[in-house]
């Protein structure tokens, strides 16, 4: 980013945590309705939510920091003012909606399937298929008996790759992480869930993967069972578990080329508009110091009258008099003398002294004679 960029404080960093909440309830929200409910679940669930909620609280502050106490105020301030700890906060609300959406793995039933059927039937787990699971009864949504194990039941681990993805919108809201930074934290939370669905939770996926066919059983034809059983014995694995991950790392690479384009236009437009800004101050300052030089050659209702309504060339130069007398006069030197400096407050000394000239010239052509 660009250094100017970098330096603005971004007050807009309350409405990023309020973004980041609502990505942690889409997510709550789909994983009540497809995931067996647990005290792991609830627990962390309501421990996310009271902390990104105290976060979005203290981060709000800043935009109305008259009605809330001096130390909150100083420690809202010392948050969106500071870009590494803004920075640090926005990592950490990323990370807790990243554990939200693939905690309730650590629930779920790792027994693999493939091994238990094949206790089951007395056979070898690479001979177990799906007309053996239909003969075992297992299918999607119902007991697994004696294959259950001490955890719950999982039969739709794919909502855990949805919820990942949504974990990863939440960077997109942070405008003040790079888009290098917000790449390499994407990467990083891919990383960790391919880790642990080709891991310790591979069996999960694999469970999925099974029950799918199985339960899909009475709408194929045989040659098309032959072929089914062929692939799950030899021990090639692209279900679930390898097209979400597919998925994922397209979806990274395309949002960390994206990211890049969404910065630079932030970036320029937030420069531009100072930029605008900055000029628009400067030209206000320029035109107040041209009215000070205004009045100090002309009395002051005198330069109102010229100032207050827009005027043609022409009338400023002449006006329809029946009696006019001009007075041609010069100061002698008065080029050298007439020097803006701090001494004279900018050359206004000079104009001012100008000015009684002109007021006696003033008297002496207003006296009687």
């Amino acid at each position: 980013l660009s250094p100017q960029y970098s330096k603005k404080v971004d007050d807009r960093f309350g409405g990023y945590v309020a973004c980041t909440l609502l990505v942690f309830c889409f997510i709550c929200c789909l994983q009540i309705l497809v995931f067996p409910h647990s005290p792991l679940m609830l627990g962390v669930y309501v421990s996310i939510f009271i902390l990104l909620a105290a976060i979005l609280f203290i981060c709000a502050i800043y935009s109305c920091v008259a009605l809330f106490p001096t130390a909150l105020q100083q420690l809202s301030r010392s948050i969106v003012r500071s870009r590494a700890r803004s920075t640090g906060i926005a990592v950490f609300t990323i990370l807790l909606v990243f554990i939200a959406a693939f905690v309730n793995m650590f629930s779920c039933s790792r027994v693999a399937l493939r091994d238990c059927a094949a206790r089951e039937l007395n056979v070898t787990p690479g001979a177990v298929g799906p007309c053996q699971l239909r003969a075992l009864n297992f299918s999607l949504g119902t007991p697994l008996g004696s294959c259950h194990g001490d955890g719950l039941v999982c039969d739709f681990p794919e909502y855990f790759s949805y919820s990942v993805v949504l974990s990863l919108l939440a960077c997109s809201v942070f405008l003040h992480i790079s888009s290098i930074g917000k790449l390499l934290l994407m990467v990083g939370i891919e990383a960790t869930f391919l880790l642990l669905v080709e891991g310790p939770h591979a069996a999960l996926f694999d469970n999925a993967d099974l029950l799918v066919l199985a339960n899909a059983l009475w709408v194929h034809v045989s040659g098309s069972l032959g072929w089914m059983r062929g692939t799950l014995g030899s021990g090639c694995r692209f279900g679930i578990s390898g097209v979400g991950g597919w998925i994922f790392g397209v979806w990274v690479c395309l949002w960390g080329l994206g990211a890049d384009l969404v910065s630079l236009g932030w970036v320029d437009g937030s420069l531009g508009s100072g930029c605008a800004t900055g000029e628009k101050e400067e030209m206000e300052e320029l035109q107040a110091y041209n009215r000070r030089l205004l009045h100090n050659i002309l009395p002051k209702d005198v330069a109102a009258h010229f100032l207050a309504q827009e005027r043609r060339n022409d009338e400023l130069y002449y006006q329809s008099c029946e009696c006019v007398a001009v007075m041609f006069a010069s100061i002698s030197n008065f080029s050298e003398f007439y020097v803006e400096l701090e001494a004279n407050n900018e050359g206004v000394e000079c104009l001012r002294l100008l000015n009684e000239i002109i007021a006696d010239f003033d008297e002496v052509l207003g006296s009687s004679r």
